[in-house]
């Protein structure tokens, strides 16, 4: 029998990476990498043989050539390695990733893309980095387009969730099976709606998610230039709420929001919570814990950890 036995969500950022030295809020920052670490010792716990993967692509996977609103990586997987993250193959469990498409599509439940060589970037290998190391598991990469509007509603991002739920338990063999979320919480980028971009800095960066796909780090140097001189836009107050929602199994209640609505709650970054509302949903919206919560101003972002075992009931965190 196949079983999902964890889920996890967790925050992801590259300046984790490259400007940890120059951090000024290292305590917070030092809780978020502990938070990370601990939801990784949860995972190794559950022995998981397969990790569904859900997360965001940044524009080093897909462009503005083709968005589709969800796609499942079903052969070949290739992180891009930007930014100190991993780079190169990863292991996917193609058996279990192509039962989800047959199911999804044949099944006639949702009509998702599929991709037999998918590249993935920080948006799902910084997972791979601090969740995944060490852990001998194949992945099942499912990329959700949460930046290039239009955006697949929320509820529909949870009704996906159920519909991997389904799928996974109805997969033939023996499968201990987690289900990441990566993304969130409340963050602004400074990125433009790709229709209306507005000066220079705006019309450079939809030229490279436009033109990037064969040379994508051409345009890396600046993209991060002007990531790094935007300034944090963190809202501790929704990212709070969406946590304790975590807690109680009522992440569902989320989709209660328009688009405009969350964005306009917790900036554009925090569209990244639909993969969480996938996992989330992929567990049955069981009681959550959170393991840890810090806005990070350097990092732009509220930088979260959570976990949900299934087999235990939500516990309080301080």
């Amino acid at each position: 029998m196949t079983e999902i036995v964890l889920g996890v969500g967790a925050s992801h950022s590259t300046l984790m990476n490259t400007h940890w030295d120059e951090t000024t809020h290292k305590a917070e920052a030092e809780r978020f990498r502990d938070g990370l670490h601990s939801a990784r010792d949860e995972l190794a716990a559950a022995r998981p043989d397969t990790v569904v993967l859900v997360g965001s692509n940044h524009f080093r996977g897909f462009w503005l050539d083709l968005i589709p609103s969800f796609t499942i990586g079903v052969g070949e997987c290739v992180a891009s390695g930007e930014s100190g993250t991993p780079k190169g193959p990863q292991p996917v469990d193609v058996d279990l990733a192509r039962h989800l498409a047959e199911s999804l599509v044949g099944g006639g439940r949702f009509d998702v893309a599929f991709s037999a060589r998918l590249q993935i970037d920080h948006g799902q290998s910084h997972a791979i980095q601090y969740l995944l190391d060490g852990l001998g598991v194949e992945i099942v990469p499912i990329v959700v387009n949460v930046f290039a509007p239009p955006l697949p509603t929320l509820a529909r991002c949870e009704a996906l969730g159920h519909a991997i739920r389904e799928a996974v338990h109805a997969f033939p063999g023996e499968r201990r099976v987690a289900v990441i979320g990566s993304g969130g919480l409340s963050h602004r980028l400074p990125w433009p709606d790709w229709r209306s971009p507005d000066g220079d800095d705006e019309e450079f960066m939809v030229r490279a998610w436009l033109d990037g796909r064969n040379n994508w780090r051409d345009y890396d140097a600046r993209r991060r230039q002007i990531i790094r001189t935007a300034e944090s836009a963190i809202t501790p107050e929704f990212d709070r709420e969406f946590l304790d929602l975590i807690e109680k199994g009522e992440t569902h209640r989320l989709t209660a929001r328009t688009t405009e609505e969350l964005e306009e709650a917790a900036g554009n970054g925090a569209q990244e919570l639909r993969t969480w509302l996938v996992m989330a949903a992929a567990l049955g919206h069981a009681p959550g814990r959170r393991l840890a919560y810090e806005a990070i101003p350097d990092w732009l972002t509220g930088m979260a950890v959570a976990v949900i075992d299934p087999t235990e009931q939500g516990k309080a965190w301080k």
